[in-house]
């Protein structure tokens, strides 16, 4: 692959994980189902994985911020990359702002793996983790 390529693929994925970022901050359900695949997977600790865009839009639906929420993602690694599927590693804290102010409610890591459709891409799985 060429060094020009995969600084499109990279640019890609960093683009797609800022748009997950953002639209899930500011409850945008449809817009945060609409960058993953159609039989994408979704894991989280202590849950059964989530599977497809339908039960990704009830549980993002679940999970719309009810108070203002912030996650930060950083250190994004592109692991492996490919015209048309990539996988990374992100970084992840998410922020709370309640009465006393914002606090750190989480800090963990996503395991992302990506693949290009026609239109862009989207995520195939993200698996994420949390720190002690």
């Amino acid at each position: 692959m060429s060094e020009s390529t995969l600084a499109w693929v990279a640019a890609g994925v960093r683009d797609l994980i800022g748009a997950h970022t953002q639209a899930q901050d500011a409850g945008r359900t449809d817009a945060v189902v609409a960058l993953y695949a159609p039989d994408a997977v979704l894991e989280l600790p202590g849950a059964d994985p989530v599977f497809g865009r339908d039960a990704l839009r009830a549980a993002f639906t679940r999970w719309a911020p009810t108070k203002p929420q912030q996650h930060l993602v950083a250190n994004t690694v592109i692991t492996a990359a490919a015209e048309d599927e990539a996988t990374a590693v992100s970084d992840v804290v998410f922020l709370q702002r309640g009465e006393s102010g914002w606090a750190v409610q989480v800090v963990g890591r996503y395991e992302d793996t990506l693949r290009r459709y026609g239109d862009g891409w989207r995520f195939q799985r993200r698996v994420t983790t949390y720190q002690a």
